[in-house]
Formats: structure tokens, sequence, C-alpha cells
């Protein structure tokens, strides 16, 4: 399953937007580092269901399926807030870091009214600097992958000199990072490092640092508390600053007030969406009735949507280019041996092709596949087709000798 990682500074709203996203009751609190173990839950990616275009009613298994809306799972990990001086062990430095290097996207979640001072203590909105917050923990990432290069130099060189391309040296010494190969590739590339690695500077080593913690932990920064007065200035400051990343402006408390009252009963609303429906006015109290005026005039009339689904959207499309497929047994009832309709979706890379996906499903069946059908068309795919998101497919496989 896909893992994404949520990082900031203590009191930007980090467990809220974990809480928001998989309405699981991680502890929120004002007290520093209250998150001292990683919280870990399910949130889901949400697109378009093939439902609506092929004109089925879908019987969803490994997802969920909303109004035409395929909700599909990945991993959320809310992580202990950062210091600077964390990736020296300061705080939770060291705890934090080392899940965080688990992460295949990060979403980076700042407090974007000022209301946090540089250690993360809460202040009066307007007197902290969002951006900074941003930097510094970006800065102490790049200087944890630094940490983990340096340390890993010697074996490096070693294996280079054993006869290793410098790639597949540095690669498997970066394997723990959830670092992959095409990541090496493009950060020594761009950072010009063609020299062998005991001729690195100091300074190469932080160039390609940044570079491959870059690439391998892509990230969405996200301008939480936009209901909150400066947020607006700050948020439009944080998208020139932050001109070549993605920078979502949010409200974590909005989206978690939403999906409790939806779980309630009290509301109809679906992750994601611009408007939620009150579903009877009379069981909610004057401070209900309150609240989600609040939601709607000051955070979905302003921003259109709580910006917790959209990152989350973000993360999975964007930054990591998936595509979302949906396998099938029976490629003409669009069913699996259950005769349940388009049961699985599976986010796979945008490179991905017809053995990868067999691969995701069971190793077997990858070992065995002939071939796949286009449920669509019928036109049968070889194994190395690129598939399209949406695809959907049928694996056909010989049959095991015993």
């Amino acid at each position: 399953m896909i893992r994404v990682g949520i990082i900031g500074k203590t009191n930007t709203g980090k467990t809220t937007f974990f809480n928001a996203a998989t309405l699981l009751s991680a502890e929120v609190s004002t007290y520093p580092f209250t998150t001292k173990q990683p919280n870990t839950g399910t949130a889901y990616v949400r697109t378009i269901c093939v439902c609506r275009e092929l004109g089925v009613k879908d019987e969803p298994r490994n997802s969920a399926c909303i109004d035409g809306w395929r909700f599909i799972p990945v991993e959320l990990v809310d992580l202990p807030g950062l210091i600077k001086g964390s990736w020296e062990g300061m705080g939770l430095g060291n705890r934090f870091l080392s899940v965080a290097a688990q992460a295949d996207a990060l979403i980076h979640v700042a407090d974007a009214s000022g209301s946090i001072d540089a250690e993360g203590r809460l202040t009066r909105p307007g007197l902290g600097n969002p951006i900074l917050d941003v930097y510094d923990i970006e800065e102490e990432i790049t200087m944890w992958f630094a940490k983990s290069i340096h340390k890993s130099l010697k074996t490096v060189m070693k294996r280079v000199e054993s006869g290793a391309q410098l790639e597949e040296a540095v690669y498997r010494s970066l394997a723990g990072l959830r670092v992959k190969m095409d990541h090496v590739e493009k950060a020594l590339a761009r950072s010009g490092l063609e020299k062998p690695p005991k001729k690195w500077s100091e300074k190469d080593v932080m160039v390609f640092a940044r570079e491959v913690r870059r690439l391998s932990k892509p990230t969405v920064i996200i301008a939480n508390k936009m209901d909150i007065a400066n947020a607006s200035e700050n948020y439009e400051r944080m998208r020139e600053e932050f001109r070549g990343s993605f920078v979502i402006p949010a409200c974590s408390e909005a989206e978690l007030a939403l999906r409790r009252a939806e779980e309630k009963g009290f509301i109809r609303y679906v992750p994601g969406e611009e408007k939620f429906q009150v579903l009877d006015e009379a069981k909610l109290t004057k401070e209900q009735r309150w609240a989600l005026n609040y939601v709607q005039e000051r955070v979905l009339s302003r921003w259109v949507n709580t910006g917790v689904q959209f990152a989350i959207n973000m993360c999975i499309f964007k930054l990591l280019n998936m595509n979302t497929v949906y396998p099938v047994e029976d490629a003409k009832r669009l069913s699996d041996h259950m005769g349940r309709i388009l049961p699985d979706a599976f986010l796979i890379p945008y490179s991905a092709d017809v053995k990868e996906l067999a691969r995701e499903i069971h190793t077997e069946l990858a070992k065995t596949m002939l071939y796949a059908i286009d449920a669509r068309t019928g036109l049968r795919l070889p194994t190395d087709y690129v598939l399209k998101d949406r695809d959907v497919v049928s694996i056909v496989a010989a049959a095991r000798k015993k």
C-alpha cells in the first residue's frame, strides 16, 4: 500500500489533518510532542469510478464507491513534530525521521495563520512565520539524508573501487530510505556528481542529499487553518515563495467536523465535496448549527473545499503519478469469480504494465499469466502493455501443473 507521511512543526494541525482523513481519534493537544509515536491509519484517495461510464452497479471489495466516486485506501502516518536539530536527535527527531524516510510522499502541514512561534509553541495569530517554518522542516529532512549519505560513503567507495557503477553503489546504500534507482540517477545528474565518492566535498553531499530527498519524498505543502485571521495573506506569500511546489489551502478542523457530523447521521457529506446537506435540522443543537454555519461561511464559501481530500489526491495522482486500474476475472461481466462487479481498484505507477499489475495482485499470477484482455474492447493485451488510467482488464493465466 502507498504510504504518505504527515510532517510539520508541533501545533500546525498535523494530527487534526490525520484524524480528518482517517477518522481515528489520535490525541490532539497544544502540549509539545503530544504525538510521541507515529499514528498510522487508512485514508482514501478519490477518483471517478468507471461504474458511471460503464453503466453498472459495482460491488467494491478493496475500496468503496460513494455517489460514483471510488475511494481507494492508502496508508497515512502522522509523525511527531520536528524542531531545529531533530536530525541530530533533538526532541524525537531520530524516531521521526526514520519513519518519514519510509514514506512514498509527504504532506507538510504548516500553520498559515502564523499562530505558532519558531519552536512550535502557540502564539497570537500573525506573529509566526509559516514560510520559515516550512524551510526549517525541509532543512531537517535534508540534513537527515546528508547524515545517512555520510555514514554510507565508505561503503559506497569500496563498492565503486570493486567495480560497481556509482549509481548502483549509491542506490544500494540508500535502499533503506525507500529511494529508487531512478531517484539516484537523476539526483546524481542534477548535482553534477560524476567524480568518485572519495572526492565528494561537504557541499557535494548536501547538494546530492537535497536532490535525492526531493525526488524520493515528493511533498505537498498544506497551508492549514485558513479560517483564521492572517491566513489568506500568508497563503499568498507561501504560494509565491514555494511556486515550484503544490501549496494547498486547507482547514483540517472543518473537515474533521464535517466527517464526524456525517458519521453521526447529521449531514450528508462526501469527502472532497464542495457542499454538505443537513438531513434533519431539528436534531442539531445550537452549537452544532453554529459550527456547520461557520464551516460553510469561513471555509467552503471561500476556499471551495476543506483541502484535506484534495491534498491526498494531489499526493497520489500528481506527485506519485499513479493511475487507477480495475482488474476483473470475467471481462464480459466485469466481475470476479464470486460475481461481484468491479470489485477491486488498484493504484499503480503511470509506467506500469500488465505484468506489474499481475504481480501486485499475486506473485503466482505474475508467474503464470499469458496475456490480458481489455474489458471495454475485448482486445488481447500483451504482458508488456503499459496500462492507462481507468483501464479495466482481465488477466489470463495458464493452469498450474500439480
